[in-house]
This record gives structure tokens, sequence and C-alpha cells, in this order.
């Protein structure tokens, strides 16, 4: 996993991003699992519920989540992507596979199959499920 980390890394460096990692990582949360409590959000982002009702605000601001209240439980917030923050995390996951590709070129048709059926694997193990919430 530590591979992942410095490909990430490599990739935001490359790109000249200087947006968070924190701000993908909660769009691509959103995007997978659909709206979320902050608190839930908080805890799959691993950081602390201050540190998130932060980040949320600013995503708010920019306009890439929507808070709601919980129909639920009018005392919570409901986070959701919004469309905007859908075509910037695409455009960010574009960007990303143009900087990336070129350090693949060389490989072949093996290691590329032995690189998919890897991301088959951990997507089918690492996919957030209600037990996660």
């Amino acid at each position: 996993m530590i591979s992942v980390h410095t490909l990430v890394r490599m990739a935001a460096t490359e790109t000249g991003s200087r947006t968070p990692q924190a701000q993908w990582r909660t769009l691509s949360l959103l995007n997978e699992t659909g709206p979320l409590r902050l608190g839930e959000l908080a805890t799959l982002s691993r950081v602390t519920q201050p540190g998130m009702t932060r980040l949320v605000g600013q995503m708010a601001q920019a306009g890439l989540i929507d808070r709601s209240t919980d129909p639920d439980d009018s005392r919570a917030v409901v986070l959701a992507v919004t469309d905007a923050g859908r075509a910037e995390l695409a455009q960010w996951r574009n960007e990303l596979t143009r900087t990336l590709a070129p350090w693949f070129d060389d490989l072949d048709e093996t290691e590329w199959q032995a690189l998919h059926t890897a991301a088959a694997i951990l997507d089918r193990k690492t996919r957030v499920t209600e037990a996660a919430l």
C-alpha cells in the first residue's frame, strides 16, 4: 500500500495540484457511497469531526458538495456530492491518468493483466459497505 501512496503523491506533484488529497478522498467516498452524515464521512476518511467540518465547509462553498438536514434526525447533516463535484473528481482522475500513463508505457500484456486483476481484487475487498458505516 505504500506504493499507492507514493504513486498518488508523485501524481499530485507532477500535476502541480494544490488541492488537498482529503478533498479527492471525500468526493470519492461520497460518489461511491451516496449521501453520508458528517460523522460517518469523518470516520471513513479517518479524520476528526472538526477537521471534516472545516473541509466540508470549504467544499460546500466551492459547490462540490451539498449539505442538507437528515430526514430522520433534524439535528444531523447529510452530505452529498454535487454534479460539479462529480465533474471535478472526473477531471482530476483524468488528469491523474494522463500524468501517470507515461510511467506505465513499457508494460507488456501480462503485466497489464496482473494490474487489472490486482485492481479488481482491491476494489472488491475495500468497497465501502453498510457494515463499514
